[in-house]
C-alpha cells in the first residue's frame, strides 16, 4: 500500500525594490504593517495593530472589508532574527490550530528577496482564500516599500 500525504503549505517569494532593513521595518513597525498587512480592498486601521516583537512576544491586528465586516488576526513570534527572518503563528488570535508563517528576507543591496511561507493551511495561486489573500496582502506591501 502506498501512502499519499497531502502537504498544507504554500509560498511565495518575490524581489521587492526596498533594501532589506526597510522590508524589515514594514513586517515589524504596528506604524508600517497598517499600510499594508491586509489584502486589497481592506484595511487595517492603525489602532488595531499591537506588536510585541520578541520570541513568544504576541501581536494583532484586524483587517475592515468595505461592508465593515472585521477579521481580528493574531499570533505569537516563534523566532525573531533581525533582519533576516521571521517566524510566527497566524490566524484566530483565540484559534488552537494556528498557521505558522517564515519570512526570509535576502540581502540584494537596493532590494530584497522575501520568501514566505505559510504551513498549516491548504492554499494555491487562485484558490480565493489564504493563498490569494497573502499574495494580495505582498503585492500592496511592495507598492509600499517601493
Amino acid at each position: 500500500m502506498s501512502e499519499q500525504t497531502m502537504e498544507k503549505t504554500f509560498t511565495i517569494t518575490r524581489v521587492l525594490d526596498a533594501p532589506r532593513s526597510a522590508v524589515w521595518k514594514a513586517w515589524t513597525d504596528p506604524d508600517e504593517m497598517a499600510h499594508w498587512y491586509h489584502p486589497r480592498g481592506l484595511t487595517t486601521p492603525r489602532d488595531s495593530v499591537a506588536v510585541d516583537l520578541r520570541v513568544g512576544g504576541a501581536y494583532r491586528y484586524t483587517m475592515v472589508a468595505p461592508d465593515d465586516t472585521t477579521y481580528p488576526t493574531g499570533g505569537v513570534y516563534r523566532e525573531v532574527v533581525e533582519p533576516e527572518r521571521l517566524v510566527f503563528t497566524w490566524g484566530d488570535p483565540g484559534g488552537q490550530d494556528a498557521a505558522v508563517a517564515t519570512v526570509t528576507l535576502d540581502d540584494l543591496g537596493e532590494r530584497t528577496r522575501m520568501t514566505f511561507r505559510l504551513d498549516g493551511v491548504d492554499g494555491a495561486p487562485g484558490d480565493g482564500s489564504y493563498c490569494d489573500g497573502w499574495v494580495s496582502a505582498l503585492e500592496v506591501l511592495a507598492e509600499h516599500v517601493a
